[in-house]
C-alpha cells in the first residue's frame, strides 16, 4: 500500500463506528472546478474487523450496493473476511445540473443537495446520499420539478396496479399500509410536484439492502437516517432536477476528469456509444475544443464504469499563475494559455445523458 493510500485508510479507520450523517463535500476553490472530494490523499480504504457483507460496508459509509460492489469486483459480497481490505468511494464528479436545490443522478444512485446560501453567493458545500430508483418497467421520471409537501410517518396507499403485481406474485397488500417498521416508505416521505405520487422516501426493514439498485416502483429510496437528515432540511418548494448522466465530465486544479457508471437495467449502450458520449462532454467542458487527452485512460474508465472519476487531462495553468511560481529574475516567455473554461448549461439546464 502505498503512502497516500495508507493516509487515506488511517483517516478512515478513525471514523468506523461514527454517527452516520450525509457524505457532505467542500466545494472546490475555483467555481468552474466540478470535482468534489472527501479525503485528501489517496484512494479511500477501510478494513473489516469482524466478518460482514460488503453491504454492511456500503451502509456504515453511506455507500448504495451497486457502488460498492463496482468499486470492490474481487470481494465477495457476501462475505468481507476479517481484516479484508475494501475500496471505498473518495472523489465525485457532480452532475451537470444547478447548483442548488437536490439532484438526483439516478445513472449513479446518488442525490446531490445543495443547502440554500445567500443571494448571490455561491455555495460552498454539497451533502451526497445514496438512493434506489425506478427498475425498468417502473421508470423514475426525468426533468425538474419541486417538494410539493412533506409527511412524516406517512401511510402508503398502494396504487390498484401495485396491488396486482403483488398478488399476481403471492403476496397480496392492504388498500392502507400503516406507519411502522414494516412500511415501504419508511419514515419520512418528500411529495414531488409530479403526477403518479413520485416520492423522495426512506425504506422499511425488509429492503435497506436495495438502496443503490434499480429496485422501486419509481420512487427514490433513502437509509433511515438519511432521508431524517433531508427531512429536515429541505422545505417545500425546493427544486428537485431529476437527470441521468452515466458519463459525467468535470475539472479539477487543471486536471479534466471522466467519471462512467453502468447502464441501467433495460438499457445497453456500446462502448463507441459510450466513448461518442464522453468525447462531447470532453470537448463541452474545453469551450468547445477537445484536447490531446489519454485516450488509454478514457477507455479504461468507459469500459470498467467503476464509478470512479479518472484524469485523463492535464492543462497549463494560466500565465499570470505560471509566472508568480517562477523566480522575478528568470523572464517569462509563453506561448498564451487556455483560460478556465466557464461551465456551460445544457439548453434546459441540465445534461439527460443518453
Amino acid at each position: 500500500m502505498n503512502i497516500r493510500a495508507l493516509l487515506a485508510f488511517t483517516l478512515l479507520l478513525s471514523v468506523i463506528g461514527g454517527h452516520a450523517n450525509a457524505t457532505t463535500y467542500a466545494m472546490p476553490a475555483n467555481s468552474n472546478d466540478t470535482v468534489i472530494t472527501q479525503y485528501p490523499d489517496g484512494m479511500a480504504l477501510t478494513r473489516a474487523d469482524q466478518d460482514e457483507t460488503l453491504l454492511d460496508v456500503a451502509r456504515r459509509f453511506l455507500l448504495g450496493q451497486t457502488e460498492i460492489v463496482r468499486l470492490n469486483p474481487d470481494v465477495d459480497r457476501w462475505l468481507v473476511k476479517k481484516g479484508e481490505i475494501v475500496r471505498l468511494s473518495n472523489r465525485r464528479i457532480l452532475p451537470d445540473s444547478p447548483h442548488n436545490g437536490i439532484t438526483l443522478n439516478i445513472s449513479e444512485y446518488r442525490m446531490y443537495y445543495y443547502p440554500p446560501t445567500k443571494k448571490g453567493q455561491a455555495p460552498q458545500q454539497v451533502m451526497s446520499y445514496a438512493h434506489g430508483v425506478g427498475r425498468q418497467d417502473w421508470k423514475t421520471p426525468l426533468g425538474k420539478t419541486k417538494v410539493a409537501r412533506k409527511i412524516m410517518n406517512p401511510e402508503w396507499h398502494p396504487p390498484e396496479s401495485i396491488r396486482r403485481e403483488h398478488a399476481a406474485n403471492g403476496d397480496p397488500l392492504p388498500v392502507v399500509v400503516p406507519a411502522g417498521p414494516h412500511n415501504p416508505l419508511g419514515t419520512r416521505a418528500l411529495y414531488l410536484d409530479l403526477p403518479g405520487e413520485y416520492r423522495i422516501h426512506g425504506t422499511d426493514i425488509d429492503k435497506i439492502n436495495g438502496i443503490g439498485m434499480q429496485i422501486t416502483h419509481g420512487c427514490v429510496r433513502m437509509y433511515p437516517k438519511d432521508v431524517e437528515e433531508i427531512y429536515d432540511l429541505v422545505s417545500v418548494g425546493t427544486p428537485v432536477y431529476i437527470v441521468k448522466q452515466p458519463i459525467k465530465v468535470g475539472w479539477l486544479d487543471d486536471v479534466l476528469y471522466v467519471e462512467a457508471h453502468p447502464d441501467l437495467e433495460g438499457e445497453e449502450t456500446t462502448l463507441d456509444q459510450r466513448f461518442a458520449v464522453a468525447l462531447g462532454l470532453i470537448q463541452k467542458a474545453n469551450n468547445q475544443e477537445l484536447p490531446d487527452f489519454d485516450q488509454q485512460a478514457l477507455n479504461k474508465v468507459l469500459k470498467e464504469q467503476s464509478g470512479e472519476p479518472i484524469a485523463i487531462y492535464e492543462r497549463l495553468p494560466p500565465l499570470e499563475e505560471a509566472a508568480s511560481s517562477m523566480p522575478t529574475s528568470v523572464p517569462v516567455s509563453a506561448p498564451e494559455p487556455a483560460s478556465k473554461p466557464a461551465r456551460k448549461a445544457s439548453p434546459d439546464g441540465y445534461y439527460h445523458g443518453n
